[in-house]
């Protein structure tokens, strides 16, 4: 009986163990070269939250969207993209200067990525004292890095003064960062250098500049809708009737 138990508790202690190992760092395909990757940070009283980032497979390398938001995961997400694709990450572009888009950027500086953010975004990262990218852009920009193209836009203030977003014109996906609400919350999440009422502008700016997009990606929890524009649009409306009469 003492062993039975004894064994019960090795496997329980060892799924707990895992499951606690795999919750750190998940990988999803999303379509074609693209892939979303998720980590945890502590979105207050211990609670840990996860945070999309996206990566993309080009015949000249790897091209991060966003840091780790855990700071355990920097290396292990680069050791993980090049056992799975044997391609290295050249470049990274976070959206804003919270931690969760930009913990990473000294660690990748380091090790030879070149690291992007806009000049609004490294102003605010200087002045919270936040890691800063190497290379900044001043205006909205269109990249070509191998067979593939993308452009960054930055639709207003909202989540933040700064956030952006990026289009992939040919695939239609949307990459919104925490300018954008999982329809899988109705909370309006961290309001910290929100600007709720500019924010509404913001994401009815997205919608009439990219039309139709076929994945929507925000900063956090589910991308399976494309309602999650809209979705954003209901939760600000009524915050802002509830809190700003």
């Amino acid at each position: 009986m003492r062993t039975t138990l004894l064994i019960l508790t090795i496997i329980i202690f060892k799924t707990s163990f895992c499951q606690k190992e795999t919750q750190k760092l998940s990988i999803t395909h999303l379509t074609k070269d693209f892939y979303i990757y998720t980590t945890y940070g502590d979105a207050g009283g211990g609670q840990m939250y996860p945070a999309n980032g996206m990566y993309l497979i080009t015949n000249k390398g790897v091209v991060l969207f966003d840091t780790p938001w855990d700071t355990t995961q920097f290396q292990p997400l680069l050791d993980s993209i090049k056992q799975k694709h044997n391609k290295n990450v050249i470049m990274c572009i976070s959206t804003h200067f919270h931690s969760d888009r930009t913990a990473g950027l000294s660690y990748y500086k380091q090790k030879g990525i070149n690291t992007y953010t806009t000049k609004q975004t490294d102003e605010l990262s200087k002045d919270k004292k936040e890691p800063r990218a190497e290379f900044l852009m001043y205006k909205d920009t269109t990249f070509q890095v191998g067979q593939y193209s993308f452009e960054t836009y930055y639709p207003g203030k909202g989540h933040s003064p700064d956030n952006i977003v990026l289009w992939f014109n040919n695939e239609k996906i949307l990459y919104g960062g925490c300018i954008i609400k999982s329809t899988e919350t109705n909370s309006i999440g961290n309001l910290s250098d929100a600007n709720t009422i500019e924010w509404i502008k913001s994401i009815k700016n997205v919608q009439t500049k990219f039309i139709k997009p076929y994945f929507i990606i925000p900063g956090h929890l589910s991308w399976n809708s494309k309602k999650s524009l809209a979705h954003t649009l209901s939760i600000l409306k009524k915050y802002n009737r509830k809190n700003n009469q």
